[in-house]
C-alpha cells in the first residue's frame, strides 16, 4: 500500500488570495458607487428628450387637427397652450409616459397656472432631488417654443 498524499492549499496561499481579492474590491467598489450617479443623470437627460419629443409631437398633432385647445395622444387628452402642451397634469404630463409618484422614478409637480407655470419632475432617490430634475415651461406666446431645463448637479 502506498501512502496517499493530501493535496490542498496552504494557509499562506489562502491569505495571499484573500488579500488580492480585498485589494481588487477596494478599487472596484468606488467605481460601482459612482455608477448610480451616472444612471440618475442619464435618466434625467433621457426625460429631457422625452419631454421635447412629446411637446413637438403634440404641436404637430395640433397643427394637423387645427385644434389649439387639446389633442389626444395615446388615449390621453393633452391640454394645449399656444399649440404646445401646458404645464398641468393634463398637459405635458399626459403627453409623456413616465413613472411618477412615491414608487416611481420621478415626482411630478404641475405648473400653476397651467398656461405659464413650470412643470417639474424631480428624480426620486437622488441625494438632492431638487437639483436632479427636469422642468418644462410652455411657450409664452404663439410662435414661441417651450423651455425645457435640466439640472443634474444633485444626481
Amino acid at each position: 500500500m502506498t501512502p496517499s498524499q493530501e493535496r490542498g492549499f496552504t494557509l499562506i496561499e489562502l491569505v495571499v488570495v484573500i488579500t488580492i481579492l480585498g485589494i481588487l474590491a477596494a478599487f472596484a467598489v468606488p467605481r460601482f458607487i459612482s455608477l448610480d450617479t451616472s444612471a440618475r443623470t442619464a435618466t434625467v437627460t433621457g426625460l429631457e428628450g422625452t419631454i421635447k419629443s412629446a411637446a413637438s409631437l403634440a404641436r404637430g398633432m395640433s397643427m394637423a387637427s387645427q385644434s389649439a385647445v387639446s389633442v389626444v395622444m395615446e388615449g390621453n387628452t393633452v391640454n394645449l397652450t399656444n399649440n404646445y402642451p401646458d404645464a398641468s397634469a393634463n398637459g405635458i404630463a399626459n403627453a409623456i409616459n413616465v413613472n411618477t409618484g412615491a414608487n416611481g422614478d420621478f415626482t411630478f409637480t404641475a405648473g400653476a397656472p397651467a398656461a405659464t407655470g413650470t412643470a417639474i419632475w424631480k428624480r426620486n432617490g437622488a441625494p438632492t432631488p431638487a437639483n436632479c430634475s427636469v422642468s418644462y415651461v410652455p411657450p409664452a406666446a404663439a410662435g414661441a417654443v417651450p423651455v425645457v431645463t435640466v439640472v443634474t448637479t444633485g444626481c
